[in-house]
């Protein structure tokens, strides 16, 4: 049988077009929210109980999700959990109001919540510790590129068709990639077309495998686990505004129409793939050029960005709607340098047979953050306004550095096999 050259880059590759789909579903409701708005008669307050509903199952789901991965094992578990959430965003067309938005908004936040643990775990398996930050940040760029995806494409159906319809098409996406990942995806130790040289590659500095899996009460009990949760607990609240609420925000402090948010609300997206690829990339020349050790590399990485995050707290200086999109795409470049980095982290300090459940409690965390600040947007944005909500994102994420600083003596590689 003919083999495949660096076949890992390829998984790498199938992994990114799943974290697409996924996030082509998410984030169609972010795009429609004006028209949603309108034909339901919903207010602000509404709006973010339905985007809560996502938010707080997907938060409860991510480690159940990632104990369930970790349990039946990649292949089949991210297929399943792919076709489950494309069937729960097809579903959305089904809502007469903002209360049924919200049950299916709840169903897709549980079959969402499985993909960025999968996409750990998978490369976790599959990459040596030194290439593992690139290999997340071309991963992430999926996250990016669905949401980059989900303006155009939303409003390309919304002209031909209706809201309805942009929900269908967008949950149709993960159908035909759950089918490819069910019949491409295989481990490294099974895959029939991977070189005996990658095996041995990816083999090398392996940790042992474990008798038994860590259990919750062991992987919460660890400080590693406390000092990557607490900043992905405060970087999330700006991904899931970016995602959830910049078209709201451009059509309500800004005026645009959906023709003008199509063209204008993608572009943060497009810098936040930027980010999440340099800053897999930032890791390894850290390491290379100023011989940073491995750990330190990827918080060096993350107290850089949390600079770059001052941008998006001074949106409510901005004096045009081009400038605050300007500042938006530098918020999105640094969040998923954030994102990456601390991604990888979790993939570097736990072992591959826990790094599912250990990732999905640390997503967990991270999605706790996001919903309050959802919420705590619904409450506020129509009284106190935008501004001083943003100013609260560039806070959260130099604290977030500030801590892992802190903690970078606790974050080690687990020991290799002797």
């Amino acid at each position: 049988m003919r083999r495949i050259a660096h076949l890992r880059w390829w998984i790498v590759g199938l992994i990114c077009a799943g974290t697409i789909a996924n996030y082509l579903a998410r984030n169609s409701l972010g795009v429609l929210a004006p028209e949603l708005k309108t034909v339901m008669h919903m207010t602000t307050e509404q709006y973010s109980y339905v985007v809560g509903g996502f938010q707080l199952a997907y938060t409860v789901m991510q480690p159940v999700a990632g104990m369930i991965v970790d349990r039946i094992g990649l292949r089949a578990g991210f297929a399943l959990f792919g076709a489950a959430w494309s069937v729960a965003n097809m579903l959305h067309a089904l809502a007469a109001g903002w209360l049924g938005l919200v049950f299916f908004r709840g169903l897709l936040g549980m079959f969402e919540s499985a993909a960025i643990p999968s996409g750990i775990k998978a490369i976790a398996e599959w990459f040596p510790a030194r290439e593992r930050s690139v290999a997340v940040g071309w991963f992430n760029a999926g996250t990016s590129l669905g949401a980059l995806l989900a303006p155009p494409v939303v409003a390309i159906v919304m002209i031909y068709t209706d809201w309805r319809m942009a929900f269908v098409v967008t949950g149709a996406v993960g159908l035909l990639w759950s089918l490819a990942w069910w019949v491409f995806y295989r481990s490294p130790g099974n895959h029939p077309k991977i070189t005996h040289h990658e095996r041995m590659l990816i083999a090398d500095g392996r940790t042992a495998p474990l008798d038994r899996r860590a259990s919750a009460r062991e992987i919460l009990g660890t400080a590693r686990f406390w000092i990557i949760a607490v900043p992905r607990f405060l970087a999330e609240p700006a991904w899931q505004t970016f995602s959830f609420w910049i078209p709201l925000y451009l059509a309500t402090e800004r005026g645009m129409d959906l023709k003008q948010i199509a063209l204008f609300a993608w572009l943060p997206f497009l810098a936040a793939d930027l980010g999440g690829v340099l800053g897999g990339y930032l890791s390894p020349f850290l390491v290379t050029r100023f011989r940073l050790p491995l750990i330190a590399s990827r918080v060096a990485g993350v107290a850089l960005a949390a600079v770059l995050m001052i941008a998006p707290g001074c949106i409510g200086l901005a004096a045009s709607p081009y400038t605050a999109i300007a500042l938006f795409c530098v918020g999105g470049f640094a969040h998923q340098m954030i994102s990456v980095l601390i991604n990888t982290l979790s993939a570097d300090v736990f072992t591959p047979e826990e790094v599912g459940a250990a990732n999905g409690f640390i997503g967990q965390a991270g999605w706790v953050g996001g919903l309050l600040f959802s919420l705590l947007i619904g409450q506020l944005a129509d009284t106190v306004g935008y501004a001083p909500l943003f100013g609260m994102l560039s806070v959260f994420d130099i604290i977030g550095a500030v801590v892992l600083i802190a903690g970078l003596r606790h974050l080690r590689l687990p020991e290799p096999v002797k």
